[in-house]
Order: C-alpha cells, then structure tokens, then sequence
C-alpha cells in the first residue's frame, strides 16, 4: 500500500469512486468492513486515500457493491494504474503530490505576490531561489534541483497541455532575484511565455490594487479532466505543504482568485507592465 504524499490522480479518483459506490448501495463504513471481514479503519484508509487498494482488494470490494461488469473492470483497471510511479519521482528531487496533481490538471490557476511561479521560472531565477532557499545542498544537488523545475515546464508543451492562469504580484517582478540581468531574462521569458502559448495567461496585480484579499499569501486551484476528480488547493509556506480537497475550501480559494483577478490588470497590461520593466 503506497503512502499518502505519492498518491496520484488515479489514486484519489479510486478512492472517490469507492466511497461513492458505498455510499450507493446504502452501507455505512462499519457495515461494508463487516461484511468485508475487515476493520473499519482498512477500509478508511481505501476511502479516504490514505492507501491504496491492489485490484484483487478492489475486486472483492465490488462484488459486495454488485458492481456492473464495465465499469467493475475499468475501476480494477484504474487499481492498477494508480500506483504507477510519475517521471518526477524517479528525479528524487520533488516530495509531497503536488508536482502529479499539477502533471494530471486540466487547469491551473495560481497567485504568486511574491516569486514568479515555478513552471514560468528561467534557470538563472531558479538557481538563486534554490541556492537561498536551501543552503546545506552542494552544487551538484542545486544543479539537480534546477533541472527538475525546469523538467516540470514541459507541461506547459505537451498536446494535452493545461491552461495556466497565473496571477503574480508586482512585488515578485520588482524583487532582483539574482540580480539585474537574471530579472532581465526572467522578465523576457514572462513576457514570451504568456505571448506565444495560448494556453498561458499571465497578469500582474500592481502595488496601485492596494488593500487586498491575496496579500495573506500564494496558493494555487487545481482541476481535473475528469468530472469526477474533484478539485484540490494547494498552499505552501515555511512550515510545510497544505492540501484542500473538501469542496467548500476550494469555493472558497476559487472565490479569493477570483476576487484577486478583478484587481489585476488585463492580460494586454500586464505584457506591457513587464516589457517596460525589463528594458528599465
């Protein structure tokens, strides 16, 4: 059974899938353990994607719920696939989910008052955030950490890539982060990015907004292809890694990005805000 911080996708729509067709046939946890030959707390642990199931447990799963032969067949399929191991993994660089759930989204939006976001950072930018950030690595190791955030921007290429909407505050374009020419070419690459990918939109919140609800912090709002996957935030800061997978905290983070959006200037703007901040 594979731990929680690598579940992915697959995984959470599994343990979606499970609690719902539970839910379904009428049984509570308790009832559906009983009948199982478990404990409550093993098929908690399936529903709430704490582990995951291997298919022959899936399977005896369904046939208590009297599952239909297609859709029993892709849900052990699904068993199967969910503990496949993503390509970041094996970089052994990223920690957490949050690099598979952003692999899996149909669309991210995101705000940044203070860095310029991962998947729109250059090398140079990425280094010096690296470097500060975790002083005790030696070169090799920043070396390597810089490649994988690099690695992550081939998303933003791939046929089925994402929408990104980013949001990033006029502070985070203002702060040299190593220095005046590494803030040059990262501007450059801003202004390029959110030009020539359709799928990419970037806007600026300028320091004239004043007052607003996004100055508590980043976080990004995640959604998925699949109707069934339900959305998830994600908010990181000095202490650690949140998720928020229930649906009223993201209404209401949908709602603060939305809030936030209203203040920012226009894609249009934004592009000019940045061209002429980089030939300053």
């Amino acid at each position: 059974m594979a731990p929680r911080h690598s579940l992915s996708v697959r995984a959470r729509r599994l343990a979606t899938e499970l609690r719902a067709l539970r839910e379904d046939s009428g049984l509570s946890v308790e009832q559906a353990a009983a009948q199982l030959g478990w404990s409550y707390s093993k098929l908690n642990r399936f529903e709430n994607g704490r582990a995951i199931p291997s298919p022959k447990t899936v399977a005896h799963i369904l046939d208590l719920y009297g599952l239909p032969d297609g859709k029993r067949d892709s849900l052990i399929r699904l068993a199967r696939d969910a503990g496949e191991r993503g390509w970041w993994e094996d970089l052994g660089v990223f920690t957490g989910s949050y690099v598979g759930l952003e692999d899996a989204a149909s669309i991210i939006r995101m705000w940044q008052p203070l860095l310029i976001p991962g998947l729109l950072q250059t090398e140079d930018y990425s280094r010096a955030l690296i470097e500060v950030g975790i002083p005790q690595l030696n070169p090799t190791e920043v070396e390597k950490r810089v490649k994988a955030r690099i690695a992550r921007q081939t998303l933003l290429s791939r046929p089925d890539a994402p929408e990104l909407h980013a949001i990033i505050g006029e502070a985070a374009l203002r702060h040299e982060v190593g220095g005046e020419v590494v803030m040059r070419e990262q501007l450059r690459k801003l202004e390029a990015v959110s030009s020539k990918r359709s799928n990419v939109t970037v806007r600026v919140l300028p320091f004239s907004a004043g007052a607003h609800v996004g100055l508590d912090g980043a976080f990004a709002h995640l959604e998925f292809r699949e109707a069934i996957d339900p959305a998830v935030s994600y908010v990181e800061d000095i202490s650690g890694e949140k998720y928020i997978e229930s649906a009223e905290g993201n209404r209401r983070l949908r709602l603060t990005y939305d809030r936030i959006s209203d203040a920012a200037l226009t894609p249009e703007e934004s592009a000019a805000l940045i061209v002429d901040m980089a030939k300053e």
